[in-house]
């Protein structure tokens, strides 16, 4: 191969990553706002012990955005009125553990056969319907963009406002209610806000994955720190970056956006855990 041919194949490669680059920039933005808010929301999903219900909510949030695709609304707000709709669900009848278990069993399968039926109704582009479980990196629009970063927004400040007393409900609970806190607007509100980011999620790596950025970068975040400022921190550092490398691996790959994304959240992982395992056997040896 000749120098020309080298530099073709160099630049005219980095020439095509960029033009596909600029094809989802908006997917990588949305995924930069999902991997912020998602890290910092899943701290709580971790200390208030309810990993099973982002599952949850996430199952409704597809059987919504299914019938939103069936009928040819948006998308986005399909799945936003199906999670908002499993969030309130799970927040009023779910207050005990026991009880919240219970209403999220009930309400997976139901939503995961809703969405189901409604796909197998729909007579439209087979893509469409598979992007609705495991995400697309070309399926963020402009207006849906700016919807989504509407919405992270909401949920960043609105947990900016309530962290104090939503974290204090999520560590300790009795002594919060005997505080006089309102556990059960604060439990009610908080759900509603992870049905929001789930609905975030669906949209960027659908609905069978969602757990991969809104609970692995708060449980790695956890191996490694326990300060009340350095969890949250690393947990939406760790998001931004498996979402936003996630799809940035994707855009060479020929591979849907979900298994890179669910890679690299797993990786990191790993390699907080063996951190957190490495640190606590120096610590043991020192005591």
């Amino acid at each position: 191969m000749n120098w020309p041919d080298i530099a073709d194949a160099l630049f005219g490669g980095a020439s095509r990553y960029g033009d596909i680059l600029a094809l989802v920039s908006n997917s990588v933005w949305a995924g930069a706002v999902l991997g912020l808010v998602g890290g910092l929301i899943g701290v709580f999903v971790m200390q208030r012990d309810m990993a099973f219900a982002v599952h949850g909510i996430s199952e409704m949030s597809f059987a919504g955005a299914a019938l939103a695709l069936l009928v040819g609304w948006d998308v986005v707000a399909g799945s936003i009125g199906g999670s908002l709709v499993a969030a309130a669900a799970i927040g009023l009848l779910g207050a005990r553990a026991r009880d919240r278990n219970s209403v999220i069993g009930v309400l997976m399968p139901f939503g995961l056969g809703l969405g189901i039926l409604f796909l197998s109704l729909y007579s439209g582009r087979s893509a469409n319907r598979f992007s609705l479980l495991t995400g697309q990196i070309v399926s963020v629009q402009s207006e849906q963009l700016g919807l989504l970063v509407v919405i992270g927004a909401i949920v960043l400040v609105a947990l900016l406002l309530v962290w104090r007393p939503l974290r204090f409900d999520s560590l300790d609970p009795q002594a919060a209610a005997a505080r006089g806190v309102p556990t059960t607007a604060i439990s009610l509100g908080f759900m509603l806000l992870l049905g929001l980011v789930v609905a975030v999620a669906v949209h960027i790596i659908g609905a069978l994955l969602v757990m991969a950025l809104l609970v692995t970068p708060a449980a790695a975040a956890m191996r490694i720190a326990s300060g009340p400022l350095a969890v949250p921190a690393l947990a939406a550092a760790f998001g931004v970056v498996s979402a936003v490398g996630g799809i940035l691996l994707a855009i060479a790959g020929s591979l849907p956006v979900s298994p890179y994304i669910t890679t690299i959240s797993f990786v990191v992982y790993l390699v907080c855990r063996a951190i957190g395992s490495r640190r606590g056997r120096v610590e043991r040896a020192r005591a």
